[in-house]
């Protein structure tokens, strides 16, 4: 009886300590700072352009409002290199790509609409200013890049319109949600300031405008 006393006594000598290291080691972790927003992120957004219709932009192509297919799609990747802190402010250096599609295909009962397509081709360095930490933050960005535009009936070679390259002033912004450790979902909001374009032949060029995109998609760490 007073040997298993006696063991019993010896186990809880050498449980104790383990005890509490375990519940001093969970409180230091559950003190520990969130960690700060990373070196680099990637991101991958699926887009939704909203492509202007204005009478000026139908008639630099020799089109009507009613062919100008308005909504899109797109993709929209990026990288981001994070050197520098400051504070609340993490700085960003970073380049955007940035690929978008709309067509229009009018119903049988409008035989004199054409079928039309609009693209949006876009590059551009970016300079960032994040908020938050690595678990996930908030950003404000903005470049200049070039831009190609273009705007054509189905099935007509393109004018020199549609390939001449635009000088472009992006800026937005957006957030990113780590819930797992290298894997975010992201969103992004970018508005794309578009030079005008030149006149061709009997059409004038196109007019100063801005696009607006709403990205959406995940992020990588």
């Amino acid at each position: 009886m007073r040997r298993a006393r006696l063991k019993h006594s010896r186990s809880l000598i050498v449980a104790i300590p383990i005890v509490v290291l375990i519940a001093m080691a969970g409180r230091a972790s559950a003190q520990e700072p969130p960690p700060r927003i990373p070196l680099f992120a990637v991101d991958v957004h699926g887009t939704v352009p909203r492509f202007p219709s204005s009478p000026q932009l139908a008639e630099s192509r020799g089109m009507t409002l009613a062919e100008l297919p308005g909504a899109g799609l797109g993709l929209q990747l990026g990288l981001h290199l994070y050197p520098l802190r400051w504070r609340g402010v993490t700085f960003g250096i970073g380049a955007e790509v940035i690929g978008t599609r709309a067509r229009q295909t009018p119903p049988p009962t409008n035989a004199g609409l054409r079928s039309t397509e609009e693209k949006f081709l876009s590059a551009a360095p970016q300079l960032s200013f994040n908020f938050g930490t690595g678990n996930g933050w908030s950003y404000l960005s903005g470049g200049i890049g070039l831009s190609q535009w273009s705007l054509l009936p189905a099935g007509e070679e393109p004018l020199p319109s549609d390939t001449e390259r635009l000088k472009t002033i992006n800026y937005g912004g957006g957030a990113r949600w780590f819930a797992k450790p290298h894997l975010a979902f992201s969103f992004d909001v970018r508005f794309y300031a578009i030079n005008p374009g030149s006149p061709y032949s009997n059409f004038p060029g196109t007019p100063r405008t801005t696009l607006m995109v709403i990205g959406a998609g995940v992020s990588f760490k």
